[in-house]
Formats: structure tokens, C-alpha cells, sequence
């Protein structure tokens, strides 16, 4: 055992054997290295003169004896004002006469030339480089391409006490110096640390700043569920993958020429402000990798879901994959896609995605942005561009219009569930759909007649052409959180039927990289209780749950509730979040509905104003108008400058990151895809589960210079709540089975036993729906009488079947659009009903049970409490579950009607607890000053300051009325003078706001806005115990 050698020279020599007799290199001669240039002279001038030898003759020519030095200094000039990378990639050039200092691997095996090109690269592994003029300090390991470094390696062995933490010091403060060699852009591109179970990179040495990624497979593989770190290799070392798949030449040289590129960030007038060198994360290499293997091997067609985590890198993955789609040959040398067409929503993508591409092909014109109209876009796919960036919004329109058959497209679906499930993205199938074949196979179902029709003009197969998935069409859809359908959309399905992603970059690898922070880590949750009383002689009945809601919504939109919360919220981001990323974190506010939000941005603007805080501004953000009693509000007409100025929608994200804003208060928006590394803080006042819980909440784990945690106060979710939402998503998200197309006959059975529509009726208004000749002048009024019948027939059935009829008219149409996409159903009578039922459902009298509830004179406010619950990390664990298909019951609630009284109870029981005096008092001599006509009328004709002096000079009178009953309060209240003057300020601000406003709760209008069955169809997720 004496003699076995652990050395980290023995790890040297095992990388050096491979990359030398299976990686495509030769042994390097670390003396031919020239410290001064940074390169290997001799095997530079010996690539140019053997690569390329009658170009080197016309040199020779013009430089005579001095060529070989000056095409040496030519080179070095050129890298210096470009990059090395432009440079490799796009050649040099010398009085006219252009050199390459590298070439690249064709696409295809046609041209012997290229090939012959590409044998004729030098690549050389050298060990144990000097590199400086100024020691005789020396890495482990170089690898050069045609003389120039590209590579650089570290090597720790753990059996020697050292690992790649020491290796990651020595490049930070050994090679922090000057030379050559680690010019940024110039010379070596990448550098690693290697140990025997860990990798790490850097693309730039930047001293003790220098920023190390991972550079790991994962614990169980890449595109695995696990952690970070690599698996056990049986064979040989944990990480040989790094030489024997990713530097062997093969590899290097398909990064260098098609993944590295310099990522540039501008301000606004222009000026550089930043470049980053990128070289892709394992992951990313793997997905494409495996993608393109598998697009090689099965051609279009098929549909693949990566599920990457957030923090994963999803841009430039799919830039790369892009990229790479544009270009890809199959094994007999055919192109396979005429276009990529990437759908996404974020703007970003668009101007990285061009100037990514353009580095690597320096061609103007291979991506295209589709912004003004879908002719644009009919274009653009009719020439052939070879990616095309558009949003879904445009592609319905178009597919009328498009010539598909025989072109075949890569379609990227950038977080595919927002909008790849339903109608917008049927059409967007039936767009580029190969009709062919679909109307091929649909005639094969059907009698003689049916089997020779060619006719194209048939709108209805067309229309069915788009379900189902099409021998022309591949779609990639990258998520972080995929939904049941999504997976049965995209997933790949196993042996046991499970539907599951193609490639993963698991949330907990993330996590456990440092990629994303985990917002679970410090959560804390509030419970607020309260009690509720009746005030009026009379106990009227209401619809139960209208009535409760009503209740609730009194309750959090009470001025008390929004007060004492926003001071807590105020409070918290005093005291924590403004000290944390060195003064510049900033917190969201999430609220239940519009209103909640309008009201909550007044009370902060209040009370940031009474504590004198004039370095904080709030900003809001909801879509559309909100009406509170006779006062209208919009996003813009709140956000104001320091100017006075407003501040554009548009440019709401640019003006929150800037310093002046601390806080932004959000009513269903910016809950996704929105991307500020400095949110820090998240206060949650809001019910929120499932996808949704963990999109909203993502918001803050994107990493930023020195944050190092996040932050959430929830008022309204437990703890339990939120570790359940998140679970399904922490590392694999599966489908169990698949949904049974068939529970859409159950639901048309179902709609068919009201005998609320006729066959022919529905047959008819299909006819003139679908009719070949140009719309007329009535047909419009025509499709609407042949919905008029079922309408009188509906009106005529009682309240209780209304309901159940409706909604189920409601689901059929979502589970009839969710399941059209997942499978064909070729049945011409069902797709006709499904056109039928959709124009019927939105012609239908708008609910019952509607009555508008104004319950503000009814009840009041009795006691109130805010309590910590829940302090502490969310601890996520693995789960075995995944989604259970839907089902085709028909939804119904049955109405039930109560008194006032026991709805109170009712309410009271699920939000009472025990309060202390304290709780009572404040909202007591609250309710005292409220019910006195007088303090009515002050309010309602005074500004807040006049009515607070009023308030300030009868409150101590008010108090000592009070004294009586509760005298050990108010005994403190008198002798603390600052007590005194912040219950005043509590009460009289409360009061104020309370007075001013009567509140009608409407169920229609949606205040506390939650999904209603007939917008959507909730995925299911079963946890297995």
C-alpha cells in the first residue's frame, strides 16, 4: 500500500493521458511558451502556415523575413481591440489578406475542405505552465488551441488535505497579477478548480472579487432531481466529466465557436457599464446537448418540458438552443427546421438573444423581433428568418394566413403554462400545423367521400388540425413550475404512464448552488383576530357565503385592519429590510384585491408622512380603474415623482429600482416574472397556493451583491400552507396519469338531461359559424337568434338548476379547450357543440345571488388583534406525488341563506380568540366617536388636519369617561404622556378614514378578486403518505 500514489501530480497525469490519447490533444511544452505575448508563438505561425499555405505565400511576399513576427503583433492588435473570441471566430486581417486563427467543425459532413480545415488544429494539454515575468509561479494545467490558452485548470487532491477552496484562493490571490496570460478577453477564457468530487469556474480573475460558479452535474446526474455536488463514478474520478465531456477538443471547440459570449450591459445614454464573460453552466450544456441528440434522432414533432428551477439560467439556455435548432442537420445532412420561433414575454430575452447570436454569426437579419402586427410575423416565417421573437398576443391572428405545409419549426415556449393551454395557443398550432397529414388521417376515420376530399377550405378540420401534436412542429417549454396540464402537454411519459419533464434543474439544486436564495428561510406569519358585532334591532337573512364574504371584506378593509398592519409592515422595513444590501433592499406589499391595494398606499403615504420619513416613496401597481365611494384611481394618477410628475406604467420597474423607492404595493401584478434582485422583503396580506404561492414568492430570491437573505411577513397564509404549495415544486413536478378525454361526454350528458338546447339548433349555428362564403350583412344577427331559444329556456328553469347548468357550461368549455390540446378528439359533432357552448355561455344572464350586501350600518368591528404566529425556516422536504387528472363532475354550491347573526357567529368562532383589554379599548373609544352624528358630520366636511386638532382637544374628556371601566389602562394612558399621544394619533387617523368612507360590498365586483370555477380549472395535486 506504501508505494500508491495520492499526490496531486498523479491527478495531473491521469487528466494529461486522457485529453492526450482520447481528448484530440498533444503534450504541450510548457517552455515554448512566450510569458511576454502570452502564447505559444512557434504553434501559432506553424497552425497559419500549414492551415492556410498560399495565403501565408502572398504574406511572405509583403513581409519577407519579419512575417512570422508580424502576423504574431497583427493578431495581438486585433485581440486587444476586439476580443479573443470575435477574433477566433471571425478571423484577422493583414493588408488585405485574411487569417483564421482557428477552425471550426462543419455542420455537415458535404465539404472535405472544412473537415480537412478542422483536422489541422493544434491542440496541446501542458502542464505545469510558467506564466509570468515577474516569478516562476505555474498552473497544473493549460490547453491551447493553435498556440493561444483557452483553458486553465487548478488541481487540489482532498487525500493531500486541500480541496477546491484552495485552489480557488491560489487564482484569487496568486494569479491575481498582471500577466498576460489572464487578460480578460484576451487570453484564457476560463479558468477551473478542480478537486477529485467538485468543479468550479470563473471566466475572469478579478483578485479577491473573483466570483467561482459550480460547476457540478448535480448529486444524481445532470438533469436529474438532486443537489448540488456530483454523483459517485464507479469507473474513475467524480469529475471526469469536466475532460472527458466537456474539454475533450470535440466539445471545447463546439463552446468556444457556438456557447461562449460576451454579455455587454449599457445605461441609458449608451455608456458600457458592464461585460461578463459567459460560459455555459453544466446544466445548460447538458439540456442542449440532449435536446439537439434527440431532435437528430426522432426529427420535428415531438414535445419536450424542461423544468428548470429559477436562477437556472433559462435566457441564455434557451438563446443557445435556439441557436443551435437553426442550424441542426440530421444524420443525412438535412436541415430539420426552417425556423425558431421563440414565444415569450420578457423584453429581455429579445435584445440578449440578438446580440448573442450576432456574436456568434456576425450575420445582421438571423433573429427577428415581431412587435407591430401578425403581417410582420407571416413574413417573417415565409422568409425563412431563421429566429423569430414574438409574444403569444400575435400569433392567433395569423394562422389564416401562413403557408406551412412542407416547413418544419422549432417552437420555444418561454414559462409555458401562462399561455401555451388554451385557445391562443391552439391557434398557434393550427398556424404552422403540416394540414397534410392531419386532414390524411382525419379522412382515413371517415366513409368514401370524407377520404377524397382535399379541399383545404374545410374550416372545421382545419380548425381540428391544430389538436393534437404534428410531425412538423417540436415544442421546447421551459418552466420552473409546471401545472398538471403543462406536463401533459409537454412531459414525456414513462412506463407506468407517469407523465414526467425531459431535463430538470431542480429548485433544491439551485438553492443548494447559491444560484436563487431560498424565501423560505425566514418566514414569519401574523394571525389577526377579531370580533364582530351586530348593531342594528332587525337580523336580516343574507346568502351565506356572500354574506360572510361581505363580512370579511368589511374586516380587512377596514381602516383599523389597514392601519395596524401598515405600521407593523412600516416598522419592519425600518428596523430590518432598509439596513440589509447595504441600504438598498427594497420590500413588496401583496394585497387580496384593488381596492386593498389603493387604500394600503394611502395609509403608507399617511403614516411615512407623520413619522417624517421623507427619504421613502411608495409606489402601486394595478391594472385598469378602482372606485372607492365617489373617488376613481389609477396605477399612474397615484405614482408620483418627487416633480410631481406622473410615472409612466412602462416605466414602473426602472423607476422602483432606483434608491428613492423603497416599497411597492401590488394588487395582481408583478407577481411573476418580475425581476428586481433587490426585493428583499415580501408582505404577504393575501391567500395564495400552489403555483401561484411559489411565483409570487420567487420574487425575491434572485442573488445580488451582498444579499445574503430575504424576508416574508404573511398576515394570512400558515406556514403549513406554504411548505405545501412549494413542495410539488422543490424538485420533480410529475402528472400521476393522464386526463380520459372522455369526461367531456359526461359533462355534455349532463348539460343535455336540462333540455336547455336543441341539436338542430346547435347544428345550425355551427353552419352559418362555419360557412365557406364570406360573412354577410346578418349573420351576425342570424348566430345570435339560434342562441335566443335556449336562452328563454334557461330563463324559465328554477335559480337552483341555473346554477348547475351554468357552471357546468363553464367547465365544459375550459376542460373542452384544456383536453383539445392534449389529445385529438377527431368527433366533428362535440367540436361543433364546443363553439356552441362557448357564444352560449357568454350570452347567458349574468348570476343569481348577486344581491349587493351593504353590511357597513349592520355590523361593527368590536375587538381587534395582530399576533405573531409562526417565526423561523420553511423546511422543504421531498415528496412522493405529483397531479391527478381532472374529472368531468358538474360543479354546483348549493345557496343557503342565514340571519346576520349566526354568519357573525360563524365568522366570530374561525377569527375570535381571547383578547386582552387593550384590544378592545382602542377599537371601543373608536366606535364611541363613530356612532355620534357630530363626529359624522367633521369628518365628512373637514381635511384631516382640522379634524384631528377637534379630536386632539376631546379626547382626553372621551377618555376619562372611559376611566371607570377599564381603569388600569387608562391610569397608564394619563401618566405616559407619549402613550397617550400615539393611541390619540392611532384612534383620531383611524377614525378619520373610517368615517369618510362607507364601503357597499358588491360579490359581483370580485373585491376580494378570487378564481370563480368558470375562469378556471385548478390542477389537483396529490401528496402520496
Amino acid at each position: 500500500m506504501s508505494d500508491f500514489d495520492v499526490k496531486e501530480k498523479r491527478f495531473e497525469e491521469d487528466i494529461e493521458d486522457y485529453l492526450t490519447h482520447h481528448g484530440g490533444y498533444t503534450k504541450g511544452d510548457p517552455k515554448k511558451f512566450n510569458r511576454e505575448s502570452g502564447l505559444d508563438e512557434d504553434t501559432f505561425v506553424e497552425f497559419i502556415k500549414t492551415s492556410q499555405p498560399k495565403k501565408w505565400e502572398r504574406y511572405v511576399k509583403i513581409y519577407a523575413e519579419n512575417s512570422e513576427k508580424q502576423i504574431i503583433e497583427r493578431f495581438k492588435r486585433e485581440v486587444k481591440t476586439t476580443n479573443l473570441l470575435n477574433v477566433m471566430r471571425h478571423g484577422f486581417t493583414d493588408r488585405g489578406i485574411k487569417f483564421y486563427p482557428i477552425f471550426w467543425k462543419p455542420e455537415t459532413s458535404l465539404n472535405e475542405t472544412t473537415q480537412m480545415q478542422y483536422d489541422a488544429n493544434i491542440l496541446h494539454c501542458t502542464r505545469q505552465l510558467h506564466y509570468s515575468v515577474h516569478n516562476e509561479n505555474s498552473i497544473d494545467i493549460v490547453l491551447f488551441a493553435n498556440g493561444i490558452p483557452v483553458v486553465s485548470m487548478e488541481l487540489k487532491c482532498q487525500f493531500t488535505g486541500q480541496d477546491t477552496t484552495n485552489a480557488i484562493n491560489q487564482y484569487k490571490f496568486d494569479r491575481a497579477g498582471k500577466d498576460a496570460i489572464f487578460a480578460f478577453k484576451e487570453r484564457v477564457l476560463v479558468h477551473f478548480a478542480v478537486d477529485l468530487t467538485n468543479v468550479y469556474m470563473t471566466t475572469r480573475l478579478e483578485g479577491a472579487h473573483t466570483y467561482f460558479l459550480p460547476f457540478n452535474q448535480g448529486s444524481n446526474g445532470a438533469g436529474k432531481v438532486g443537489g448540488k455536488g456530483n454523483p459517485v463514478n464507479p469507473n474513475g474520478y467524480d469529475t471526469a466529466y469536466l475532460w472527458e465531456r466537456v474539454l475533450c477538443k470535440d466539445s471545447l471547440m463546439e463552446i468556444l465557436q457556438k456557447y461562449m459570449h460576451l454579455q455587454q450591459e449599457y445605461d441609458k445614454n449608451g455608456n458600457l457599464v458592464k461585460e461578463t464573460m459567459i460560459f455555459p453552466r453544466y446544466h445548460q450544456l447538458d439540456v442542449v446537448t440532449k435536446l439537439l441528440e434527440d431532435v437528430k434522432k426522432n426529427g420535428s414533432g415531438k414535445s419536450y418540458l424542461i423544468q428548470h428551477s429559477a436562477g437556472s439560467g433559462k435566457s441564455n439556455s434557451i438563446a443557445w438552443l435556439a441557436h443551435r435548432l437553426t442550424g441542426l442537420h440530421d444524420y443525412e445532412d438535412n436541415k430539420i427546421f426552417q425556423s425558431v420561433i421563440i414565444v415569450t414575454d420578457r423584453r429581455v430575452l429579445d435584445s440578449q438573444l440578438q446580440s448573442t447570436v450576432y456574436q456568434f454569426d456576425h450575420v445582421e437579419g438571423v433573429v427577428k423581433k415581431v412587435d407591430k402586427n401578425s403581417g410582420q410575423l407571416r413574413d417573417a416565417i415565409n422568409d425563412g428568418v431563421g429566429i423569430i421573437i414574438t409574444t403569444l398576443q400575435k400569433f392567433p391572428v395569423i394562422y389564416k394566413e401562413v403557408d406551412s405545409a412542407k416547413k418544419r419549426f422549432a417552437i420555444i415556449i418561454d414559462e409555458a403554462h401562462s399561455s401555451q393551454t388554451g385557445d391562443a395557443a391552439k391557434k398557434l398550432k393550427r398556424a404552422l400545423a403540416d394540414t397534410e397529414v392531419i386532414l390524411k388521417e382525419y379522412a382515413e376515420m371517415e366513409d368514401e367521400d370524407e377520404r377524397n376530399r382535399k379541399d383545404d377550405e374545410d374550416k372545421l378540420l382545419d380548425e381540428l388540425a391544430a389538436q393534437g401534436m404534428h410531425k412538423n412542429l417540436s415544442f421546447f417549454a421551459f418552466t420552473a413550475t409546471p401545472k398538471g396540464k403543462t406536463l401533459q402537454l409537454f412531459g414525456q411519459k414513462d412506463a407506468e404512464g407517469i407523465y414526467r419533464p425531459f431535463h430538470i434543474y431542480s429548485m433544491r439544486q439551485a438553492i443548494e448552488e447559491h444560484f436563487i436564495l431560498d424565501v423560505l428561510q425566514n418566514y414569519m406569519t401574523y394571525k389577526m383576530y377579531y370580533k364582530i358585532a351586530k348593531i342594528i334591532e332587525d337580523n336580516p337573512e343574507f346568502d351565506t357565503t356572500a354574506g360572510s364574504k361581505a363580512i370579511i371584506n368589511y374586516e380587512t378593509l377596514h381602516p383599523h385592519n389597514i392601519s395596524q398592519k401598515t405600521a407593523i409592515m412600516l416598522e419592519h422595513f425600518m428596523n430590518v429590510t432598509r439596513h440589509k444590501i447595504g441600504g438598498r433592499a427594497k420590500a413588496m406589499v401583496v394585497t387580496p384585491s384593488r381596492l386593498h391595494a389603493v387604500r394600503y398606499v394611502q395609509e403608507f403615504k399617511r403614516q411615512i408622512k407623520e413619522k417624517g420619513l421623507n427619504d421613502l416613496e411608495v409606489l402601486v401597481a394595478f391594472s385598469g380603474e378602482v372606485k372607492d365611494n365617489d373617488d376613481v384611481f389609477t396605477e399612474e394618477g397615484m405614482n408620483k415623482d418627487k416633480e410631481g410628475k406622473t410615472i409612466k406604467e412602462k416605466a414602473l420597474p426602472e423607476t422602483f429600482h432606483a434608491d428613492d423607492y423603497g416599497i411597492l404595493v401590488v394588487a395582481e401584478k408583478y407577481q411573476t416574472g418580475f425581476d428586481e434582485p433587490l426585493l428583499h422583503t415580501m408582505f404577504v396580506d393575501k391567500k395564495l397556493s400552489g403555483v401561484k404561492a411559489v411565483q409570487t414568492l420567487s420574487r425575491l430570491n434572485r442573488t445580488t451583491r451582498g444579499k445574503v437573505d430575504t424576508f416574508v411577513l404573511d398576515f394570512v397564509n400558515s406556514a403549513e400552507d406554504i411548505k405545501a404549495s412549494f413542495e410539488p415544486f422543490y424538485e420533480e413536478t410529475v402528472l400521476l396519469e393522464e386526463t380520459d378525454p372522455n369526461v367531456v361526454y359526461d359533462m355534455k350528458n349532463t348539460l343535455d338531461d336540462f333540455r336547455v338546447y336543441q341539436k338542430s339548433e346547435v347544428d345550425k349555428f355551427a353552419d352559418i359559424f362555419y360557412q365557406n362564403e364570406n360573412q354577410s350583412a346578418g349573420d351576425l344577427g342570424k348566430l345570435q337568434g339560434q342562441l335566443r331559444p335556449a336562452i328563454d329556456r334557461y330563463e324559465v328553469l328554477e335559480v337552483e338548476k341555473q346554477d348547475i347548468f351554468k357552471s357546468t357550461l363553464a367547465s365544459f368549455n375550459r376542460v373542452y379547450a384544456y383536453i383539445t390540446q392534449v389529445c385529438r378528439l377527431f368527433d366533428k359533432d362535440i367540436h361543433r357543440f364546443s363553439i356552441y357552448s362557448k357564444f352560449l355561455y357568454t350570452m347567458l344572464p349574468k348570476g343569481h345571488g348577486g344581491e349587493k350586501i351593504n353590511i357597513d350600518d349592520k355590523v361593527l368591528l368590536e375587538y381587534y388583534k395582530l399576533e405573531k404566529d409562526f417565526e423561523g425556516p420553511i423546511e422543504l422536504e421531498s415528496t412522493e406525488g405529483g397531479y391527478t387528472p381532472i374529472s368531468g363532475d358538474s360543479g354546483h354550491r348549493e345557496p343557503k341563506k342565514d340571519p346576520l347573526t349566526v354568519i357573525i357567529d360563524k365568522i366570530n368562532e374561525k377569527y375570535g380568540t381571547h383578547f386582552t383589554e387593550m384590544d378592545k379599548v382602542l377599537v371601543q373609544m373608536e366606535n364611541d366617536y363613530a356612532n355620534q352624528e357630530k363626529w359624522q358630520s367633521y369628518a365628512k366636511n373637514n381635511d384631516r388636519a382640522t379634524f384631528m386638532l377637534l379630536f386632539e382637544k376631546d379626547f382626553p374628556n372621551m377618555a376619562a369617561d372611559r376611566y371607570e371601566q377599564n381603569d388600569q389602562f387608562f391610569r397608564k394612558l394619563f401618566d405616559d404622556p407619549d402613550m397617550m399621544r400615539q393611541v390619540m394619533e392611532t384612534v383620531g387617523s383611524v377614525l378619520y378614514e373610517r368615517l369618510k368612507k362607507k364601503y357597499i360590498f358588491d360579490p359581483k365586483s370580485g373585491v376580494i378578486e378570487e378564481a370563480t370555477p368558470e375562469t378556471y380549472v385548478e390542477d389537483t395535486y396529490l401528496t402520496k403518505k
